[in-house]
């Protein structure tokens, strides 16, 4: 990344190389040399450091290396009042400063990262605002917002660099040992958990590894996962673990830690992806309640549905109308030396079952297909095609021919439509649907992180960097979260169900509310607050009012911004 200022070129004799590629200036130093034993001559070794406009200019745009080489040479961390627009969009930072406030974060990360607390909360609230995590538009962002840094600062690219690069452990979970301090540890709460994980190709952070990637694309990942309290609706805390950790080995590591941070009263709701005996016999050995959700198809349950198809499908009496399906619920054994009776609450969804069908018959011709094409062939097939198909195979081990196993395929499409819920609490098939459909929200919190706030690559080249970008990401999605649930529930409270109280929408229409610079230098509301924009603001308890109230905080602080600032230059001293 490039920064938006300047610098000398150094004058290190030798050492610094002009390489003129298409219309740019690259400048390398040459900072070591290695000796090759088979070429018998010392290799160079040189990094980029800026850019020049040309190749006779005596200035370039430096970058993040360059700091490395020469750290003596200063580089501006301000940028002057120049570099602000003069139209602000102050609706998004109206509605953001209300939920940190809410939450008192200001103070609560004021602790741990202290000067720097405002641009920390600049760059979530940049993540939120643009759905982008990528550094270089930062300033973009700065140039038309207003900021919560100390008297609104403009920071350069170089102070966020060396910001994200100073990130430390114990200012991490500092912070989330704050934060689940503040929760109620007495309350009964459902604590939804899931995981997620990222593209980084990177080569110099530790937790990416080769693994099981759920968007699989060739790249190395790590993994993040995010502890969800379902009852109370905030995120508690979240988990970064290398790429090669598959999530039920690593479920154990986060029981324990949810009995660190204090809870006691929990129950967990998980997917599918974390059911194993080892995992539920460690819940309960700490005595904590569970609700997971598992296929029809899965051997522990198929045994269940079967037993008790046509028993309840079309029985109104089991009927969940506000999810349109019918569930039912039965008492039995998890494994065959379980102690006690687990709850095994099952659901028939009319509307699932043909789009499993579907998928499962589209799948058998596509195997089919496969096979057809290398028929007489020696060709290794999975598990997949002996458990659908009887093959056939000559001496040779080329394949001559195959036939459907019908009671095998006719077996799954009898159970597509059917999932279960098993709960260790006594509850009945709608009050186990309402809990695990809950959770749905901690899989909007991945949605945002994904894909709203632009991270499905993490765009970081060192530890202290990506643990920054998640750290950030983090306090961006609690804000965020809370945006969402007050959005929902101003929603619910409407007659009818405008399209503009999703956050992304909420937050292009809140962006329309600027304060321009007039000739006076002064900034002042362009206009009224509209309509849609009245409602938006009512979900976080403000008005017109609450706008031309921070309108008029913003010019009060820039104006006298401004007026030290020309205080400063009439005794002729440079200001960054």
């Amino acid at each position: 990344m490039y920064y938006d200022f300047t610098v000398s070129i150094p004058a290190a004799q030798g050492k610094i190389i002009r390489k003129k590629k298409g219309d740019a200036v690259y400048i390398l130093f040459q900072y070591g040399q290695v000796y090759n034993k088979d070429k018998q001559y010392a290799v160079p070794q040189r990094t980029i450091i800026g850019k020049a406009e040309s190749v006779e200019s005596t200035v370039m745009q430096p970058n993040e290396r360059f700091q490395e080489y020469f750290p003596d040479i200063p580089v501006p961390e301000e940028l002057p009042e120049a570099y602000r627009s003069c139209a602000l969009r102050i609706g998004s930072y109206a509605i953001i400063r209300s939920v940190l406030n809410e939450y008192k974060l200001p103070e609560m990360l004021s602790k741990w990262f202290k000067e720097n607390c405002g641009l920390l909360l600049d760059l979530a609230s940049f993540m939120i605002v643009n759905e982008e995590n990528a550094g270089q538009y930062y300033p973009d962002f700065a140039f038309c917002h207003p900021l919560f840094s100390e008297n609104m600062r403009i920071y350069s690219d170089s102070k966020v660099s060396r910001f994200l690069n100073s990130f430390t452990k114990d200012q991490v979970i500092g912070f989330l040992d704050d934060w689940n301090r503040k929760r109620d540890h007495k309350q009964r709460i459902y604590i939804s958990y899931d995981s997620t994980n990222k593209n980084c190709q990177a080569g110099d952070v530790d937790l990416v590894e080769y693994g099981k990637a759920k968007n699989d694309v060739g790249l190395p990942v790590f993994n993040l996962a995010i502890a969800y309290d379902k009852t109370n609706r905030v995120p508690l805390f979240y988990e970064d673990y290398p790429g090669s950790i598959t999530d039920i080995s690593q479920f154990v590591h986060m029981v324990d830690k949810v009995r660190e941070y204090g809870y006691k009263n929990v129950g967990f709701i998980l997917d599918r992806g974390y059911f194993s005996k080892d995992n539920i016999r460690y819940m309960e050995q700490g005595k904590y309640s569970f609700i997971i959700m598992v296929k029809g198809q899965k051997e522990l349950v198929s045994s269940l549905v079967e037993d008790n198809r046509n028993t309840f499908e079309t029985d109104r009496s089991y009927s969940i109308r506000a999810y349109r399906v019918y569930g039912k619920t039965v008492k039995a054994r998890l494994y065959e030396d379980d102690t006690q009776d687990r709850y095994f609450h099952i659901y028939f969804n009319p509307s699932k079952q043909a789009a499993e069908r579907e998928q499962l018959e589209t799948q058998i011709d596509r195997f089919k297909l496969h096979m057809d094409k290398h028929m007489g062939e020696v060709v290794s097939l999975g598990k997949t095609y002996d458990h659908y198909f009887k093959l056939a195979y000559d001496k040779q081990g080329r394949l001559i021919s195959y036939k459907e196993n019908v009671e095998v395929i006719e077996r799954e499409l009898k159970l597509c439509g059917y999932f279960c819920i098993i709960t260790s609490d006594e509850m009945t098939a709608s009050q186990a649907l309402i809990h695990y459909k809950g959770r749905d929200i901690s899989e909007k919190l991945f949605s945002a992180d994904r894909s709203f706030i632009g991270s499905n690559s993490m765009r970081a080249c060192s530890n202290e960097a990506v643990s920054a970008k998640i750290f950030i990401e983090f306090i961006a999605l609690i804000v965020r979260n809370r945006i969402y649930n007050l959005l929902k529930e101003t929603m619910l409270r409407l007659e009818n169900k405008p399209n503009y109280m999703t956050v992304p929408a909420a937050v292009r229409e809140l962006e329309k509310i600027e304060m321009i610079r007039r000739n006076n230098g002064q900034y002042k509301l362009d206009h009224a607050v509209s309509k849609r924009q009245k409602i938006i603001l009512s979900s976080f308890g403000m008005n017109a009012d609450s706008i031309s109230s921070i309108a008029n905080e913003i010019s009060a602080l820039l104006k006298n911004n401004q007026s030290l600032m020309d205080e400063t230059n009439d005794t002729d001293e440079e200001v960054y």
